[in-house]
């Protein structure tokens, strides 16, 4: 009786050995790349938009393009979009130093009811 419990026992400890190494394992495994975190703030100012300009198809019933300016050139890599109806679609623009031209595929001059635009760094 003695050796069968005493091989249950020696069973359990080899079994629970085994299993500890393979999470010894994992857990060595693991990498962590260095990053970085902090917390600051600066003040958002907004752009001054002029010069806009809507191109229209032939017949002059459709939105084909937008071009506008901005007072300063936005970063490099930053996105620009305009909305022109209210809860509609967003489109994407593309700029050249202070020159945005946005391509508005389709979209009918009667349905215009605002201008939007939104530049994010």
């Amino acid at each position: 009786m003695f050796i069968k419990r005493s091989i249950k026992i020696f069973i359990i400890v080899i079994a629970a050995v085994a299993l500890a190494s393979v999470a010894t394992a994992f857990a060595a495994a693991n990498t962590v790349p260095p990053t970085k975190a902090g917390d600051g703030n600066s003040a958002i100012s907004g752009y001054l938009i002029s010069g806009v300009h809507y191109v229209l198809a032939s017949p002059p019933t459709t939105i084909t393009s937008l071009t506008f300016n901005v007072d300063s050139t936005p970063a490099i890599g930053s996105t620009i979009t305009v909305k022109l109806v209210t809860g509609g679609s967003w489109y994407t623009c593309t700029n050249v130093t202070t020159a945005v031209t946005c391509a508005i595929p389709g979209l009918t001059v009667l349905s215009v009811d605002n201008l939007q635009v939104v530049i994010s760094d």
